[in-house]
């Protein structure tokens, strides 16, 4: 019977022995550093050596009576019969030959790192919680047990162990372990490993998977300056990076989306014995930086891909992994110091899918926002709790099932109170922290980094919490009504005709990775400008020219952590596209150039120096009369690089582009000229160009714009107004705009009978197929080659083809 094992003699078949978290370690020091993934050395105290703990001083059957009692939705019982265990545990004694056992081992562990030519006789060492039950296959156990940083010196390692063995019954650990029906008797084991200097460089969480949507082709990485104890905490916010999996195992710049995170401290070695971390300040120059390279980016990345390959063949199946990872600044190494498999999305069946929509027919502004974890919608009773201190808390009328929990960070302490709530909105934390985790386990929609939560609601307040629109979560005031569309992806059949999805917004793009889709039929540059660019390209473009000091200062807020106002347009407009095309490769995914009219032009930051005043912008200066033109040519050529980037640099070869509201061949030739200057070429590494069939003379020269292109794609809105020459954004003709009437119909008959003539591809973009089921089968009869639609209309339009594709 083995009391401590090196991390060397540890594998993955030891869990009863070592437990989930140092099977973990053991195992990838023994088979994944000779791949060239750094795991720093240790020893474990086995199980083994836990019980022969609590044998030494009689606590098994006290421990086992006090758990028997505790009922865990009385918190006042649970808190104090916790403390109570705790106490029994931080006042037994080691058994003089382990204790023996415990410190031979950190000296040998210390002896084997050198400092300034002599070996350490005291190294700093973490002290790791692993309990049998923690980070298996089906069960997270996230955050239970407890991890302690820079501890130093034998009296010191000692303590942490045995308050790693205590924190097998924290409040938290107890109710988790009775909310899933966990009876068996637990066993913990501690890993005393040496620390990596991450307090002088940076650490953090990495996913192979996406932790919202379960998207499983990208690998999501939190990294934060310092220990990354504070990210876990949800302290600040992470700069995060998103890669994706099949261009980064090709040798690409994998790397589809990155963010700035508002690193505003970071924790660091204390300054005394007493004093083992603290919080310091980050200075503003690293504030603004991301604090790993691309470089760096793509090594983690890399490991990680090792790693879940490697767990997948272990477990005999697909196994994504959730891992922490720290940068040693004294050696600038990176090293990875704990991985184990993902639980909450490797789970699920992706193809049930619950969509929650707002009704935003009504005035619904929303009072508060920040990072959204999950992707419901609740309605509840607000809550502002400031600690856990409060004995308040614990009585169940201040706190009632259902209700959301305001407050300013959760740690793993609060649990039980999470397990009641309704929702959690807090002024820290990120996608990546105790909370989110925690939130995204329990199936509770969570509003975290908010910044202001608890200052701008109150007690009592009545609101509405919706993690359902992307990225960004909002809160509503009072009651708003939302729906829920239950989808079993299974059961939509199979057709012939290619159903494509309209995508606008990135931050929801990879809700739709598992829908039985051929790609995107279109992505609308203009989104991405005007939410998440926000500045007019010329603005950018000519920033060191603008004399309107209040621009110039919002441009430069929005640019923090960019070389240039250019390197921020394209990097933006990089990372929107990316995140779409990602989620559908290698499935086409057609990205139409900007197409904004020059009134909404004018109201992006900067717009009103650049935009002419037209009488009638919708017939105006848009689409490809603007990319040519002597005052917009470079603005366009910023699209036309974002574009190349994504094609030839990060192997998103799947992107197709579109040219919008092109009038005449002439014109369209005159964009390949732009175009050509940029990088862009039809043909070269297999670049598509289609064109939108929007304008009638789109259809009249159909035969000549179809020797040019590689496709049509039907814009039903346009063709509609400057078929049946009205103005649809008037409300005094809206009662003639109709997609239905049949010239439109005659229009779009003519434009897929001379594209399927002269074999070019031809689908619809429109809204129409998306309103109106007839509509699409309309088109199918036709012999349309793919309909787009939006991802809401998706079971009614494929079953209506479904029935006209097998009316006979």
């Amino acid at each position: 019977m083995s009391y401590i094992l090196k991390l060397s003699d540890v594998n993955i078949g030891l869990v009863d022995t070592v437990g989930g978290k140092n099977a973990s370690l053991g195992e990838m020091f023994n088979n994944l550093t000779n791949k060239g993934i750094n795991v720093p050395d240790g020893f474990v105290v086995t199980t083994h050596a836990y019980d022969l703990f609590l044998e030494h001083n009689n606590l098994a059957d006290k421990i086992d009576d006090i758990v028997n009692s505790i009922d865990i939705d009385d918190l006042i019982s649970l808190r104090r019969n916790g403390l109570a265990i705790r106490r029994l545990i931080d006042d037994g004694e080691f058994p003089e030959d382990l204790e023996n056992l415990i410190s031979e081992s950190y000296v040998e562990l210390s002896n084997n790192y050198i400092v300034d030519n002599s070996p350490q006789m005291a190294t700093d060492v973490a002290v790791r919680s692993s309990s049998t039950a923690e980070d298996l296959q089906d069960a997270s156990f996230a955050g239970q047990q407890e991890t302690y940083l820079n501890i130093r010196g034998k009296h010191q390692v000692i303590s942490a162990i045995k308050n790693c063995f205590a924190s097998l019954y924290t409040d938290r650990a107890i109710s988790y372990r009775k909310e899933i029906n966990y009876t068996d008797r637990l066993s913990i084991s501690v890993c005393v490993q040496k620390m990596v200097r991450s307090d002088l460089a940076a650490s953090g969480v990495a996913f192979s998977l996406d932790p919202e949507t379960g998207f499983n082709k990208v690998i999501v990485i939190n990294g934060i300056w310092g220990l990354g104890e504070l990210l876990v905490q949800g302290g600040v916010k992470p700069d995060e990076f998103i890669l994706f999996k099949p261009t980064l195992r090709k040798g690409y710049n994998a790397i589809i989306n990155k963010s700035l995170g508002n690193k505003t401290h970071n924790m660091v070695y204390g300054t005394n014995p007493d004093e083992k971390v603290k919080l310091i300040s980050v200075n503003s120059e690293k504030k603004d930086k991301l604090c790993l390279s691309e470089d760096q980016v793509s090594q983690l990345g890399n490991w990680v891909l090792i790693i879940e390959e490697y767990y997948s063949d272990i477990y005999g199946s697909y196994t994504p992994v959730d891992i922490e990872w720290a940068i040693d600044g004294i050696t600038d190494k990176l090293y990875i110091v704990q991985a184990r498999p993902e639980t909450v999305h490797s789970q699920k069946n992706n193809n049930i899918v619950n969509e929650y929509n707002i009704n935003k027919s009504i005035d619904t502004t929303h009072i508060i926002s920040g990072v959204a974890v999950g992707d419901k919608v609740v309605t509840g009773t607000v809550r502002i709790i400031d600690t856990l201190d409060d004995r308040g808390l614990f009585n169940d009328i201040i706190f009632n099932n259902g209700d959301i929990l305001v407050t300013d960070v959760t740690d793993p302490d609060w649990e039980p109170i999470i397990r009641k709530a309704g929702g959690i909105i807090t002024n820290k934390g990120a996608r990546t922290c105790h909370c989110a985790i925690i939130a995204r386990e329990m199936g509770i929609p969570a509003l975290v980094g908010t910044s202001n939560c608890t200052t701008l609601l109150k007690s009592g307040d009545i609101i509405t919490l919706s993690c359902a629109e992307g990225d960004i979560g909002y809160v509503y005031e009072g009651v708003v009504e939302y729906s829920i569309n239950k989808l079993n992806l299974d059961n939509i059949p199979k057709i012939n005709t290619n159903i494509m999805l309209n995508i606008a917004s990135p931050s929801i793009a990879f809700k739709y990775w598992s829908y039985p889709v051929q790609g995107v039929g279109l992505v609308r540059e203009e989104f991405i400008i005007n939410n998440f660019i926000k500045a007019h390209p010329s603005a950018l473009l000519n920033f060191d020219k603008l004399t309107d000091a209040e621009l110039k200062n919002d441009i430069t807020a929005l640019i923090k952590g960019y070389n240039s106002p250019t390197d921020y347009f394209i990097d933006k407009l990089v990372c929107g596209l990316a995140r779409i095309a990602s989620t559908f490769y290698p499935n086409d995914v057609i990205v139409r150039f900007s197409d904004f009219k020059s009134n909404e032009y004018y109201n992006l930051l900067g717009g009103k120096y650049y935009e002419p005043d037209e009488e009638n912008p919708m017939i105006g200066w848009r689409g490809a009369s603007r990319y040519y033109s002597d005052n917009y040519i470079e603005e366009f050529g910023l699209e036309c690089k974002a574009i190349q980037i994504l094609r030839d640099v990060m192997g998103l070869t799947n992107i197709i582009v579109m040219i919008p509201f092109c009038r005449t061949p002439t014109e369209l030739l005159k964009v390949y000229d732009i175009m050509g200057r940029y990088g862009l070429i039809r043909g070269k590494n297999k670049l598509k160009v289609y064109v939108m069939c929007e304008v009638p003379s789109n259809v009249i020269l159909a035969e000549e714009f179809c020797k040019y292109v590689d496709g049509f794609s039907i814009g039903s809105n346009d063709l509609t107004q400057l078929t049946l020459g009205l103005d649809r954004d008037s409300s005094l003709v809206s009662h003639i705009y109709n997609e239905q009437n049949p010239a439109v119909k005659k229009m779009i008959s003519m434009a897929i009978k001379i594209c399927k003539k002269n074999n070019v591809k031809i689908g619809i973009c429109g809204q129409a197929p998306s309103d109106y089921p007839e509509f699409a089968q309309f088109l199918v009869e036709e012999g349309i080659d793919s309909i787009s639609i939006t991802p809401d209309s998706i079971v009614k339009t494929i079953n209506a083809v479904y029935d006209i594709e097998n009316i006979n």
